[in-house]
């Protein structure tokens, strides 16, 4: 186990202040402690390890506890003190007695018959809600350890967001859809799903001021859905390589922090008007030349031509064949970060300035499975399945006024 410091660089990139190592399997889970020098983590190792900062400015662990199986999901509320870990078996633990000095006093609520997936923590109706592997999000008093309800879906149910006044909920689920249910005391109804990523639904982070949700997924994208708004906006972000794995919304800055498994860290600036990415049209022949596509038999007889493939452009959304969308670019106001396939006309209407980027992109340097902000702070904590626990300095990137800010809320 041990903590390295780096000193700030004149650079705007995130600065590494500690690393931390100590579990022996991956690190589910990584919280930073509020207004505190601390870290807390779960590991696939069975063990929740609280992580105190001393005076040589290394992270040593002051309490250590192993459960009967390898832990999941984690949350904490910092008001109360209690800390709730998901576990592989189903079973969630509730610590109600959490501190440094002082032992845990422990017990434990059978939430699902498989992994747990993610856990929220509502205090004015002592509701604790988490999803699982079993395809489900179960609610639950915390007061009684009485189960209230359950919902069943077609997939792993794999993330979760719970806006606390209106008691809706947020789920995500393997197969790429989102659904917003509305929890009661016993009951849950279902309002909407919504339906836009290619992949499995990886995270979820909802801002309750703009009414906004953010989802990324295995298809490496983001996608914000503008869930207030009477248009049902949404917005694209491409930007990652590989599967997002967690995203944090800074409501303060007008900034999304997301983080990937291949230790890309993007930072989005969301405080400009962006553009929604256009329908893909569908089209028995090119939209541009009118040659037919393979499957248009009729037309390839006709003219005695070969049917060609069909491609969209990301800009107009029009199919077109290869000929048509020869030319590459990036479109950051659209999302589109890194250069995707656009029609030749559309590549023309492009201009430089529109070329530039609208995020800044960061080298983590470590899987990252899961990571989590102390937004007041500016700190930011990422864990991974390589073991290891970095505590990052976010206020280069994010705004050094976030402090300042919040502390005049």
């Amino acid at each position: 186990m041990a903590a390295e410091i780096h000193s700030r660089p004149q650079s705007r990139r995130p600065v590494l202040l500690s690393k931390v190592e100590g579990h022996q399997d991956a690190v589910s889970a990584a919280l930073l402690i509020p207004k505190e020098d601390g870290v807390i983590t779960a590991g696939e190792d069975r063990t929740i390890r609280v992580w105190l900062k001393r005076d040589s400015g290394q992270y040593w662990p002051s309490i250590y506890h192993t459960m009967a199986s390898p832990c999941s999901a984690m949350a904490y509320h910092h008001d109360s003190r209690r800390i709730f870990v998901g576990q592989d078996n189903g079973a969630i633990m509730v610590s109600c007695d959490f501190s440094s000095e002082c032992s845990w006093n422990l017990f434990l609520l059978t939430a699902h018959q498989n992994r747990v997936s993610a856990i929220t923590f509502c205090l004015a109706s002592e509701w604790l809600i988490s999803t699982g592997h079993d395809k489900c999000i179960s609610w639950m008093c915390t007061r009684s350890g009485s189960m209230l309800g359950r919902h069943y879906f077609t997939s792993w149910a794999s993330c979760l967001q719970y806006d606390h006044e209106t008691q809706h909920a947020f789920v995500g689920d393997y197969s790429g859809q989102i659904t917003l249910l509305k929890l009661e005391q016993n009951t849950c109804s279902v309002i909407t799903t919504l339906k836009g990523h290619e992949g499995s639904i990886t995270s979820l982070w909802w801002d309750p001021v703009q009414r906004l949700l953010f989802s990324g997924a295995s298809d490496h994208s983001i996608i914000m859905w503008d869930i207030g708004g009477r248009k049902g906006r949404t917005l694209l972000l491409q930007g990652h390589h590989d599967k997002v794995q967690a995203i944090c919304y800074i409501q303060l800055t007008r900034q999304l922090v997301s983080c990937s498994a291949d230790g890309g860290i993007a930072v989005w600036n969301m405080d400009i008007s962006r553009e929604e990415a256009p329908q893909w049209l569908e089209s028995d022949s090119c939209q541009k030349c009118e040659q037919p596509f393979f499957w248009n038999i009729k037309q390839m007889w006709d003219t005695k031509t070969i049917g060609l493939r069909q491609h969209h452009c990301r800009k107009c959304g029009q199919a077109v064949c290869g000929k048509c969308s020869t030319k590459r670019s990036s479109y950051p106001i659209m999302g589109f970060e890194f250069q995707v396939r656009v029609c030749d006309s559309c590549f023309e209407s492009i201009k430089d300035e529109d070329r530039t980027s609208l995020a800044t992109f960061h080298e983590g340097k470590h899987n990252i499975s899961h990571m989590s902000m102390d937004i007041s702070r500016g700190l930011m904590v990422t864990c991974g399945s390589d073991r290891i626990v970095k505590i990052w300095d976010m206020t280069p990137v994010v705004g050094c006024s976030l402090a300042t800010g919040f502390s005049s809320r």
